[in-house]
């Protein structure tokens, strides 16, 4: 399952994505595994959290607005081939449908994979991740100026609040410390 998700996103999702790309979903994959490994989760809870992770922006394949619906069709569609029941992919879309901003999980396994999207927010990678994601925005006409981006992130940081205990102790700090810094950037630009 996971070989066929991968290679699906590989060969359909647009090139000109920057971030919303196979590279972004191993990347919440391993913040996933990160949260797995810190927590007594069951083995059918592991496993839709990381079939979840591998399908939350597949839906990009065909558009980004409301890709988190087109994500749960791509669920329904595939999981059953592998075994899936409509009970897991009902746990697996609920997953998918809590990434979209703003986040409103429900269930600790909800809280867990919206943690893990925007787990960069709080790397020390998070201006490297946040220019591809600029990058992307830019080309598709959403923002124009990194001057209009870092305004947008500002506003973004001041409302996020990470779900997980994990995610608040691994990330906080560092994520304080990026919002310091586009803040900086932006009194210098003034």
């Amino acid at each position: 399952m996971q070989n066929f998700i991968l290679d699906k996103l590989q060969r359909e999702l647009p090139e000109e994505l920057t971030y919303h790309n196979v590279g972004h979903v191993k990347d919440v994959y391993s913040a996933v595994l990160r949260h797995i490994a810190a927590k007594d989760l069951t083995e059918e809870d592991t496993l839709l959290l990381k079939t979840a992770a591998l399908l939350h922006d597949s839906g990009f394949i065909k558009q980004a607005k409301g890709h988190e619906e087109i994500s749960c069709a791509y669920a329904s569609e595939y999981l059953p081939q592998f075994d899936y029941t409509h009970a897991q992919i009902d746990v697996i879309c609920g997953m998918i449908m809590a990434t979209k901003i703003p986040q409103s999980p429900k269930t600790n396994l909800e809280e867990i994979l919206a943690d893990a999207d925007l787990d960069y927010l709080g790397r020390d990678d998070f201006f490297k991740i946040s220019g591809n994601l600029f990058e992307e925005l830019r080309e598709t006409g959403i923002v124009k100026t990194e001057e209009e981006w870092d305004v947008i992130q500002v506003s973004f940081f001041e409302k996020h609040n990470y779900f997980t205990g994990n995610a608040k102790r691994w990330r906080d700090e560092k994520k304080a410390a990026n919002l310091k810094l586009i803040k900086e950037k932006l009194s210098a630009n003034d």
